[in-house]
């Protein structure tokens, strides 16, 4: 890639010319419009921010027949290792929704927040005010390292799950960049309004270099007993090794990842591939190594084949972790043996290990807001005004409540029954363990609707199963409005992606522990032929299954063809 005569992507000259990540960012933040250009928004996203526009307005005219033009706003997502949130820092993000965004928070799949909606003019107020209840948006986004993901139980005296957040908050440290830009941007009592280029001295980037990484790069730590992290779809999976209660090293997973471009055949979504065990005190050495391999080897030039996933599949298992070790100055031991068993929700109420509970409680698409009878904003709000407890975000877009007297129990499930939210013993696991992705209408990328639609979808599945007398089943359904796989749409079960407006590609032949891929079903289903179309599958998989068979395990078996023509 360092051939001069190879073109590089427009990015790479971008992030070469941005006085690490200063940009045009400055002067536009201060210019009186309500956008950003082009080349601003791509360097804003290593602050946690993209640029947005309302789609549903983009026709929108005023009474004269005008047509008013895009309505801009800025999405900001908060970066939190392994999803651990004060209720200063729960309440803190409601308050920004209600105050300066689009009266909403969104939990996301990676463990974070997402405050939409934030006018320009307004986005460094949220950046600076996340800032002082001691979280970051910084990383969130843009290519580098984003959020550091974590299996987020709070269980006490529990050394080992102690072990993997501690490690888990070394390592999204330690992979930060080091440019002063996000300080002087956001933090900075002169609020950032003057940048002088001839007197800029560039710190030392020892990790990242001139450019940063190719594109982003997501890690995350599980254990093969609870993979709910979905280690297998991260760039670097950590499944934990226990011995005697010790969290004494990890195997490691890398090349994983979701997007795909349907019409480029050179894209594909990837698990992971296992490069060898590495012990617990080697964590964040190992990580840099890849990182750093990715770094100077990943593709520069066509940012669709950028991932990593995509340089290990070039290369091949043996080639890459060649090149680690020579990053990481010594051989890596193989694998220790692994199987993958399970995938924990966390939802419902469990022993905490100290006398006090948690409880998981289910939030739909991760989407916080009042609407009708449930009131997710008033419920967490009263609970957090009343037991200032810490949560824990989960990669399910659900929340944890922490540190539980027994005492507190019937009253936290009476408020939050009373405004609308069913405990998890109330709900299927199908609806648990479900999740989508935005989509429409403020997501740039979307191509149709994921979020919006997605209650309707799951109540029409869950119809299918209650009638069929699946509903015991452990199935799992993933959902996105474009086939970049935010919400990991192609390991599940059921796997449903966006394709054309209104019309969606079917996955089936996952699993529920997140270690398969799932193969194309049926593609371009209409919307209204989803629900009829998974039904008609449950219905041959409750007639034909072997005893004790799971879903994905059937659909797997059969294949795409046999399925289809059993289903017909």
């Amino acid at each position: 890639m360092a051939d001069e005569d190879v073109k590089l992507s427009k990015n790479e000259y971008l992030k070469a010319e941005s006085h690490q990540l200063r940009g045009a960012l400055i002067e536009e933040l201060h210019n009186g419009t309500d956008h950003f250009t082009e080349d601003a928004i791509q360097i804003l996203k290593f602050h946690g921010s993209y640029q947005q526009d309302d789609r549903d307005l983009r026709k929108a005219k005023d009474a004269q027949g005008n047509a008013l033009g895009k309505k801009y706003s800025c999405m900001i997502r908060s970066a939190i290792p392994g999803g651990r949130v004060t209720a200063a820092q729960f309440l803190g993000h409601l308050d920004l929704g209600d105050k300066l965004g689009n009266g909403t928070v969104r939990i996301t799949t990676r463990q974070g927040f997402q405050v939409h909606g934030v006018p320009k003019s307004s986005l460094r107020e949220v950046i600076n005010h996340i800032n002082k209840i001691h979280l970051t948006t910084s990383s969130a986004c843009g290519d580098v390292n984003r959020n550091v993901m974590c299996n987020p139980p709070p269980y006490k005296n529990n050394k080992v799950m102690d072990q993997m957040q501690d490690v888990a908050d070394r390592l999204s440290q330690h992979l930060k960049p080091r440019s002063t830009a996000y300080y002087e941007l956001w933090l900075k009592d002169d609020e950032g309004n003057s940048f002088n280029a001839a007197e800029f001295t560039p710190v030392e980037e020892p990790i990242y270099g001139n450019t940063y990484l190719p594109r982003k790069f997501k890690i995350g730590f599980a254990m093969a007993n609870d993979n709910h992290v979905d280690a297998y779809t991260q760039d670097i999976g950590f499944m934990g090794i226990v011995e005697n209660d010790d969290l004494v090293g990890f195997n490691v997973l890398v090349g994983g990842g979701m997007g795909r471009t349907p019409s480029a055949a050179k894209t594909f979504p990837a698990l992971g591939q296992l490069l060898g065990y590495i012990p617990y005190d080697q964590v964040l050495q190992i990580a840099e190594a890849v990182v750093k391999v990715q770094r100077d080897f990943g593709n520069r030039v066509d940012r669709k084949v950028a991932r990593m996933k995509y340089l290990v599949h070039e290369w091949g298992i043996e080639k890459f972790k060649a090149k680690v070790e020579e990053y990481y100055g010594g051989p890596i031991a193989d694998a220790k043996p692994m199987e993958v068993t399970a995938a924990d929700d966390y939802m419902g109420w469990r022993e905490q290990g100290d006398g006090k509970l948690f409880l998981g409680v289910n939030v739909e698409c991760g989407r916080l807001k009042d609407e009708g009878d449930l009131k997710l904003k008033t419920a967490f709000r009263e609970l957090f005004a009343k037991y200032p407890i810490e949560s824990r975000l989960t990669a399910l877009q659900s929340v944890i409540l922490c540190d539980i007297d027994p005492a507190w129990k019937a009253d936290i499930e009476s408020i939050l029954t009373r405004n609308g939210i069913k405990l998890a013993e109330d709900q299927t696991f199908f609806r648990l363990n479900a999740i989508a992705c935005p989509a429409l209408p403020l997501c740039g990328l979307a191509v149709t609707e994921s979020e919006r639609i997605f209650g309707e979808i799951v109540s029409g599945v869950e119809g299918h199963l209650d009638s069929l007398g699946l509903t015991g089943e452990k199935i799992t359904m993933h959902m996105t409005g474009c086939p970049n796989g935010c919400a990991r749409p192609y390991t599940p079960d059921i796997g449903i992606v966006g394709k054309a407006a209104g019309k969606y590609t079917l996955f089936l032949g996952g699993n529920n522990v997140g270690s398969r891929l799932g193969y194309i079903f049926k593609d371009m289903i209409p919307h209204d032929d989803l629900i009829p179309t998974i039904g008609r599958v449950l219905t041959v998989y409750k007639a034909q299954r072997n005893d004790g068979e799971k879903f994905g395990d059937f659909c797997e078996r059969l294949g795409a063809e046999k399925l289809a023509e059993q289903s017909a």
